[in-house]
C-alpha cells in the first residue's frame, strides 16, 4: 500500500480542535478508514510533542523500516518463518508471513530531525517533537478590575 492523495473533505475536522488533525491531508483520511492488515494506531498530543502509537505485536526490532519522505511517515514491517520438524514416520513443515505498510503525512509542525522511535511489548511507539512555535503556550488570566 502507498499513500494516495484523495485531497476529501473529513466531516470530522470540525469537530476536532487539535492543529495536528485540523488539515484534510494529516492522515490522509486514513485515520477514519483503517484497512484490513493494517495496524491499530493512537495519536496523543502533549505541550511538547506528539506520541504515536503502532501495535505491531510479533515483529522484531530488526523486521521495521521506518522513513521519512516528502513530509510523509513511512512505517513498514515484514517477517517471514520458516519451521521444520523431521521424524521417522513424518516431515511437518510450516511457513508463515507477516507484513504491513503504512504511511502518515505529517505537519509542518514537526521537527523531522528529533523524532525518536521505540519498540517494545509489541508496540511501536513515536515521539514527535513539536517545532517551538507550534507549542500550545498555557494561556494567561487577565483580572477584570
Amino acid at each position: 500500500m502507498s499513500l494516495i492523495n484523495l485531497k476529501k473533505r473529513n466531516p470530522w475536522n470540525n469537530l476536532i480542535t487539535s492543529d495536528f488533525f485540523n488539515t484534510d491531508d494529516f492522515f490522509n483520511d486514513r485515520f477514519w478508514l483503517k484497512r484490513a492488515g493494517e495496524p491499530a494506531l493512537n495519536i496523543k498530543e502533549k505541550k511538547e510533542e506528539f506520541e504515536i502509537e503502532l501495535a505491531a505485536p510479533g515483529f522484531d526490532k530488526k523486521d521495521f523500516k521506518v522513513s521519512i519522505d516528502n513530509g510523509c511517515l513511512n512505517i513498514s514491517a515484514e517477517k517471514t518463518e520458516k519451521k521444520e520438524e523431521k521424524d521417522e514416520n513424518y516431515t511437518r513443515k510450516e511457513f508463515s508471513y507477516n507484513s504491513f505498510e503504512r504511511s502518515l503525512e505529517l505537519p509542518d509542525s514537526i521537527v523531522n530531525e528529533k523524532i525518536k522511535a521505540t519498540y517494545k511489548n509489541g508496540i511501536l511507539k513515536f515521539n514527535l517533537a513539536k517545532k517551538e512555535e507550534a507549542k500550545k503556550k498555557t494561556p494567561k488570566m487577565i483580572e477584570i478590575s
